[in-house]
């Protein structure tokens, strides 16, 4: 399991925090919001681990993140299918 650095989150509003600050802007390529979900998944699995009082919570956007990013990526899928 890996605990988040001091510089990291460390509960659930943190993490809310960071992901709101690293939000990709409107009209982003799906690779960056790809990159995005990925990464939120990673981070809100991180602090799970930390802030037990929150733990169920953030399994929850820990499995948000990561169909939301299995969906970009199908749709990263489906557009070079239609430019082939």
């Amino acid at each position: 399991m890996t605990t988040p650095g001091r510089n990291e989150p460390q509960t659930l509003r943190d993490a809310h925090a960071v992901a709101s600050a690293h939000r990709p802007k409107p009209g982003s390529n799906l690779t960056t919001w790809l990159k995005f979900h990925q990464a939120n998944a990673r981070m809100y699995r991180a602090v799970s681990d930390v802030d037990r009082a929150h733990h169920h919570e953030l399994r929850y956007w820990v499995g948000y993140e990561e169909r939301k990013a299995e969906e970009v990526a199908a749709q990263i899928q489906k557009e070079k299918s239609q430019a082939s």
